[in-house]
Formats: structure tokens, C-alpha cells, sequence
């Protein structure tokens, strides 16, 4: 009968699927769940809906058990609290009450405190209404009283009571503070586990490797992989494009291995990037990264280097043995510099060099007794000349891909990597930029573009113009413009003539470089600056250093032939001066005196040195050699000046009047430059002759392949002759 009204129950909606009572019911059946109450005491409670999963038993909080604890030291500490504050008597006060006898007992704690209890007929006493709390404690203390010495106390409470009939006695009763004896030794060592936890919680919040104290070895390196990938590609990676070719060559071994390894070739097991700061080292390798699609371990080279002994070895062990877990993958060192230096340079010390663990370290893991296949090494600097030379060596880096300052058609493409988020008008001529930016690095012509927007910005300008990016540019190499700056009448007329100079002599010199802008404004610690545009040369000539020579000492000359004396004006012109000069007579070997011979170390060990790599004599005729050379350039920018005095002061004049000149306005004055179509046949002459050289190359090449392939045809007949000849052996 059960079986079947659970059937019928089933059937009109009052059982769901897992067998329990649904809330609706037929209008004619009886509540089953009031049946349920009436035969189980235990199913009083409403029931839980059902959910399917196990009820979640709520789990006891162990603060309670603090806050139990905390009360209870509370009330051991504060006896009182719960009566009310007890006023503390003065001897007159006391003493009065013992003469009108209004006190019980008197209970003297630790011979420290006395407690004074008062008869409970005196508790109404009108004159007691005052002292005592609006519901005194029957059972006292009412009152307390401070005692300074207790023979003291005792004696005056005798006297005080001498003639009285049953005087009251001290009774003495000594009291631990329990609360407080327990504070006093568990207190500190609280205070104690509190700074404990504290400082491994401040020490865990550090990265992968960093955190704990027991984790100081581990590895600080950032894991790319698939989850955490890396946005940046090749394509974002301008110019460097003999840099990319090395790099990808890399990436594709890691994607198609058998194209290499049919060949019997071998990944290298190292690549070190070496070129000046800002040349996009650590860009190219985020494009590694970004295109590898294998685990990719980012690390700095000071990231190894900590204060406890043993720790850099540790992180490199822990570096390598990630690595190998994950192989093939790669690992970026950014600044190895920083624990790659030679070793056995530091000698003033003479104790162990904790850096030099780290290296030896290194050297072992990148190419030891065990080897690392699968696991590349990528690494920057921008000074390799002072790596150990075990560090460099083939096995360890195979590769040195050096990326260097780009030159015209390099910073082309930078522009237009960098172009591409901001606004640019029509006008603006990507090849003219590049052509005012010789010498910039990659993050130079970044920081370009993000200051022409920022330029443009500031005069609430849509778009960004071809002169925001010359302020920029102006902006960056002689530093903010300085408008407000007090400068007298005579004293800027000395700059205007100082720069006119500048622009006169190296616009009359063949070998110096055009100029582009003059101007007498304060820019940074500059009182005037002029802006050249140099030509991109890989080899420089005597003539064309002397020439560079004379057109920086035109400011001073300049000076002199119009004033008659001589400024601290030329600091910077003399600065720059005296190191190409000395550089031409000690490292070029440029002077006649001294000789074809170069004191430059390319090592860089010189710099830990304190002997120069030349005797006494030598150093005096360098010192007399580079003075001479300065003095002969300094007279010929004197003469040039001479020469052309009224076409200097009119250029002057205008560049009074106006505060920037341009190249226009010194065609104006002096004329075309005769030197830039010299320049300009000599180039084309050159071209023409290496394209003949080239085309006649091809012929002859043309030749020697066809006469080579006469010679051979020839040897298969008189092969095949020769075989005919020979009689038939009847063997196979």
C-alpha cells in the first residue's frame, strides 16, 4: 500500500524526482509532511530545500576562544570595574573617620595600598553621600588610601586613635596580581611571535623565488609561456634587420628543427646582444619571445647579485634546473654585465669576490661537465669589451649580433613603428625627420614622437605638425627653452656673435658639417646653441677632423676679432675639443711625432689600471702635440673669421634681430656652398665606377662559368671514348 500511494503521490505532483515532499499539493490530499510531524519528534525543524549536495557543517572560529581569554584578563586586571571607582583618601580624611569611629576594618595590601571599609550603619551617613558612588558595595572596600611607609601608616593610625575605646588594628594581606605576573612573561614572547610573522609575511610578498627566507636560492626569473604570452612581434621591431636575421634564424630552429638537423646542424647554444643603450636590445628580445612559442625565462643580471654569500649560485642552479624542466626553452639575461665582468680585476681587495661565484657558476651551467640541450641563452649589454673572456667564447655564446645606431633608412622605419598611434598631419615628411636625427637611437626617436604629441598638446593643436617634431627634436638635444632668462644687452650680443662664428666657419670649411639652425635663446645650461646636420661617415680623415676642429673653435675666434678679448663662453667648445684632439694624436694615430701607433684598449682593462700604457717622455710630447693642434686649428678659424668680419657681423646683426637663423638665411649672406656639389660628384663618381666594376665582375664570371662547363663537356667524351676502347671481360 506504501508502494502504491508513493505512486499516486508521484503521480499528482506531491514527491519530486528524489523522493522528497514538494510544496504543491492536491486541494482534497492530506499535508503529508504534518504526518511526518506527528509520528517523528525529530522532524519538528523545517526541512533544508534539497540541494543534492552535503550540508556545509559551519566550521568554529578559533577567535572566539581569544575573545574569551581577553575578557577574562580584563576583569582579573580591573576588579573594580564592576563597582564603580573607589575615591582615594588624604590622612586628614582618614583620620577623622578613625576619630569618629566610622570605619570597620582597615586591610593593608602588600604594605602598599590600605582599604577602608565603613561600618554598614554609616553607609547613609549624609556626610558620606558625596565620597561614596550612588550604590556603594556593601562588602568594600568603600574607600582606599596610599601608603608611603607602613610604620609610618601604623604609628599615625595608633596615635590617631590613642584614648579611643576598641581601636581598630591593620590587618596585612598580601596579593598576587595574577593577570599581570601572566602579561609579564607571556607578553613578550607574544610581541616576539607577532614581529616573527610579520616580517615572513613582508618577506613572502616578493616574486617567484624571492619571497621566503627559505626561498632567498631560488630563482627571481619571469616565466612567458602560452598563458602569459607576450604581445610584441618582429614586425614591431624596426630597422635592426641584420640583428633580426641572427634572432629568427634562432626562433626557426626552435620551430622547425629538422630543417636544420638533416644537415647535421646544431642550435646555438647562445646569442649575446651587444650595442649602445637605446638600440632595442631588450625589444628584440620581447620579439623573441613573442614569436617563440616556447617557455621564455626574463632575468636581470642584477637579480643574481644579493648580500648573503652562496645566494647568486643558487638562483643560477635553481634558473637552470627550471629551464631544463621546460626545455626547449629560452633564457634572457638583460645587463649580464652586472655578474659578467672579468674576473681577478677587482685586486685591491684581495678577498673572495661573491660575483665571481655567481660567474663560475654560470660558465658551468651555459657549457660544463652536464650539458643543456634545448636551453638557449639570450643575453644584452652595451659594454662587452669588459665581459670575462670565458663568458664570450664559442659553446657558451656562439653568437655576438651587434646592434648598432641606425642609420637613415633604419630610423625611417622607426618613425613609422612609432608614427602609428598618433596623429600625424599629411605634411609631415618622415625622410626630412630622419635626416634632422642623426645619431638618435631607437628610443630616442620614441621619445621624439611622444614629445611632439605632447608639444602639439600644449598649443591645443588636432594634429601634430612638422615643426612639433622639430621642437621636440630641439627639445631634446638642447634642453627646454629658457625665455625668461636675464641676460644683458652686451652680453647677448656676445653669444650672437659666438654662434656666428659657429655657422660662419663651418659653413666655409669643406669637411664640417652643414649647419641646419642657429639660436641666441637659452636652452638648458646652453646661452645659444647651433644645430648641425653631420653626415653619416664610417671612416673620418684627418682633413675632416681638423676641419670639425676649427668650426668649434669659430665661437671663440669670433669673439676675439670682433671684441678683442675672450669668454668663459667656450667652455663647452673647449671641452669637446681637447678630447678629439687627444683622441686623434693618442688612439687614431693622426700626428706625425707619435706616429702610427694607438694607446686604445679595447679590453677595457686600462680602466682599473694606474699606469699608462706609455713612458713619461711620451705623455709630455702628447700633452705638447694635442696643444699644437688645438692652437693651429684655433688660428685658422681666426683667419676664415678676418677674412669674412662684415659678412659675420651682418649674420650677427640678423641673428639679433630674429633670435633663430636658418641655412637660408646664411645662403643669403655667404652663398651656395661650393664643397656639397664637389661632395656630390665625388659620390656619383664613386658609384659609377663600383657599378662598372661589378658588371664586368658578372662577365667575367659569365666567362669562366661557360669555359668551365666547355672543359667538362669535353672530359665526358673523351671519357666515353675511352670506355669504348676498352675489350668486353664478360663480368658484370
Amino acid at each position: 500500500m506504501a508502494e502504491n500511494n508513493k505512486d499516486d503521490k508521484k503521480k499528482s505532483g506531491i514527491i519530486n524526482k528524489q523522493g522528497r515532499y514538494s510544496k504543491k499539493e492536491g486541494k482534497g490530499d492530506k499535508n503529508p509532511r504534518k504526518d511526518v510531524e506527528e509520528n517523528k519528534d525529530t522532524a519538528k525543524r523545517k526541512l533544508p530545500p534539497f540541494t543534492g549536495k552535503k550540508p556545509v557543517k559551519s566550521k568554529f572560529n578559533f577567535y572566539w576562544i581569544y575573545g574569551i581569554i581577553a575578557v577574562i584578563f580584563l576583569i582579573l586586571s580591573f576588579p573594580n570595574m564592576w563597582t564603580g571607582e573607589v575615591k582615594t583618601l588624604d590622612w586628614g580624611e582618614l583620620k577623622e573617620m578613625l576619630a569618629n569611629k566610622d570605619i570597620e576594618k582597615i586591610i593593608v595590601v602588600n604594605k602598599e595600598d590600605a582599604e577602608i571599609f565603613l561600618k554598614k550603619d554609616r553607609l547613609d551617613d549624609p556626610k558620606f553621600k558625596d565620597k561614596l558612588p550612588k550604590k556603594p558595595n556593601e562588602l568594600g572596600p568603600q574607600f582606599t588610601y596610599t601608603i608611603g611607609s607602613y610604620d609610618s601608616f601604623k604609628e599615625d593610625v595608633e596615635k590617631a586613635q590613642k584614648g579611643t575605646d576598641n581601636p581598630i588594628y591593620l590587618t596585612n594581606e598580601t596579593r598576587h596580581n595574577w593577570s599581570g605576573d601572566i602579561l609579564g612573561y607571556i607578553l613578550p614572547l607574544l610581541i616576539l611571535i607577532v614581529v616573527w610573522i610579520v616580517i615572513m609575511r613582508m618577506m613572502s610578498r616578493g616574486g617567484p623565488g624571492g619571497g621566503q627566507i627559505f626561498n632567498i636560492g631560488k630563482s627571481k626569473a619571469q616565466l612567458y609561456d602560452k598563458e602569459a604570452a607576450i604581445n610584441v612581434n618582429f614586425n614591431d621591431v624596426a630597422g635592426l634587420e641584420e640583428a633580426k636575421v641572427e634572432v629568427m634564424e634562432i626562433v626557426d630552429f626552435l620551430k622547425n628543427p629538422d630543417k636544420y638537423t638533416s644537415l647535421g646542424g646544431k642550435i646555438p647554444k647562445g646569442a649575446l646582444l651587444v650595442g649602445p643603450p637605446g638600440t632595442g636590445k631588450t625589444l628584440l628580445a620581447k620579439a623573441v619571445a613573442g614569436e617563440a612559442q616556447v617557455p621564455f625565462f626574463s632575468i636581470s643580471g642584477s637579480d643574481f647579485v644579493e648580500m648573503f654569500v652562496g645566494v647568486g649560485a643558487s638562483r643560477v642552479r635553481d634558473l637552470f634546473k627550471q629551464a631544463k624542466e621546460k626545455a626547449p626553452c629560452i633564457i634572457f639575461i638583460d645587463e649580464i654585465d652586472a655578474i659578467g665582468r672579468a674576473r681577478g680585476r677587482n685586486t685591491l681587495t684581495g678577498a673572495n669576490d661573491e660575483r665571481e661565484n655567481t660567474l663560475n657558476q654560470l660558465l658551468t651551467e651555459m657549457d660544463g661537465f652536464q650539458s643543456n640541450t634545448g636551453v638557449i641563452i639570450l643575453a644584452a649589454t652595451n659594454r662587452a669589451e669588459i665581459l670575462d673572456v670565458a663568458l664570450l667564447r664559442a659553446g657558451r655564446f656562439d653568437r655576438q649580433i651587434h646592434v648598432e645606431l641606425p642609420d637613415l633608412e633604419e630610423r625611417k622605419a622607426i618613425f613609422k613603428v612609432h608614427m602609428k598611434p598618433l596623429k600625424i598631419s599629411k605634411k609631415v615628411d618622415i625622410a626630412f625627420l630622419a635626416k634632422q636625427t642623426p645619431g638618435f637611437s631607437g628610443a630616442d626617436i620614441a621619445n621624439v614622437c611622444n614629445e611632439s604629441a605632447l608639444v602639439a598638446a600644449r598649443s591645443n593643436k588636432k594634429e601634430i605638425g612638422k615643426q612639433d617634431f622639430m621642437d621636440a627634436i630641439d627639445r631634446i638635444i638642447g634642453g627646454l627653452e629658457k625665455k625668461n632668462k636675464i641676460i644683458s644687452a652686451y652680453e647677448k650680443k656676445v653669444i650672437a656673435y659666438h654662434e656666428s662664428g659657429h655657422a660662419a666657419v663651418s659653413w666655409l670649411t669643406e669637411h664640417a658639417h652643414p649647419l641646419v639652425k642657429v639660436t641666441i635663446v637659452p636652452r638648458g645650461k646652453a646661452l645659444g646653441a647651433a644645430w648641425y646636420l653631420p653626415e653619416e661617415r664610417q671612416i673620418t680623415t684627418f682633413d675632416q677632423m681638423f676641419d670639425e676642429l676649427t668650426a668649434t673653435m669659430g665661437g671663440r675666434a669670433s669673439e676675439y676679432v670682433n671684441f678683442g678679448k675672450i669668454s668663459t663662453g667656450a667652455l663647452n667648445d673647449l671641452e669637446k675639443v681637447s678630447k678629439q684632439a687627444y683622441n686623434m694624436v693618442v688612439y687614431f694615430g693622426l700626428n706625425d711625432k707619435i706616429g702610427n701607433v694607438s694607446y686604445y684598449d679595447s679590453t677595457g682593462q686600462q680602466e682599473y689600471t694606474f699606469v699608462k700604457p706609455y713612458s713619461e717622455k711620451t705623455a709630455e710630447l702628447i700633452d705638447e702635440e694635442v696643444s699644437t693642434l688645438v692652437e693651429k686649428a684655433y688660428k685658422r678659424a681666426i683667419k676664415i673669421i678676418q677674412d669674412n668680419k662684415e659678412k659675420v657681423e651682418q649674420l650677427a646683426q640678423v641673428l639679433l634681430e630674429k633670435e633663430v637663423i636658418f641655412s637660408e638665411d646664411l645662403v643669403r649672406i655667404f652663398g651656395e656652398r661650393p664643397f656639397d656639389k664637389i661632395k656630390k660628384k665625388l659620390e656619383e663618381d664613386a658609384e659609377e665606377e663600383v657599378k662598372m666594376l661589378k658588371n664586368n665582375n658578372g662577365k667575367n664570371k659569365a666567362k669562366s662559368l661557360a669555359e668551365a662547363n666547355k672543359t667538362n663537356s669535353q672530359e665526358d667524351g673523351d671519357n666515353n671514348g675511352e670506355d669504348k676502347d676498352k675489350p668486353d671481360t664478360g663480368k658484370d
